[in-house]
């Protein structure tokens, strides 16, 4: 998230902390960070999570499924129709 006031604050945190979850935020309140996690997470909500896990570990395994389609398999016009791991390959090749 973005660093407002809602999620850095106590009671936000207290919840995170009872639930064991680790709060995931911009560093240095730059926000084109969280434009950029925004559109990840807008690209596998309406692209690849079309359907409803049932549980947790059914969740995580289509999102890492979802990402390996992403980041492997799904050419990207931005890329000048590579993948984003052909791109990152080449760069250290």
């Amino acid at each position: 998230s973005d660093r407002g006031i809602q999620y850095c604050s106590e009671e936000y945190q207290r919840v995170h902390k009872q639930h064991d979850v680790m709060c995931s935020m911009t560093d240095g309140y730059d926000c084109y960070q969280n434009a950029l996690a925004e559109r990840v997470n807008g690209i596998l909500k309406n692209e690849y999570l079309l359907i409803k896990p049932r549980d947790l570990e059914e969740a995580r395994k289509m999102v890492a499924e979802s990402v390996d389609i992403y980041n492997q398999r799904r050419p990207h016009t931005a890329l000048q129709y590579k993948t984003p791991d052909e791109v990152h390959q080449a760069f250290y090749a």
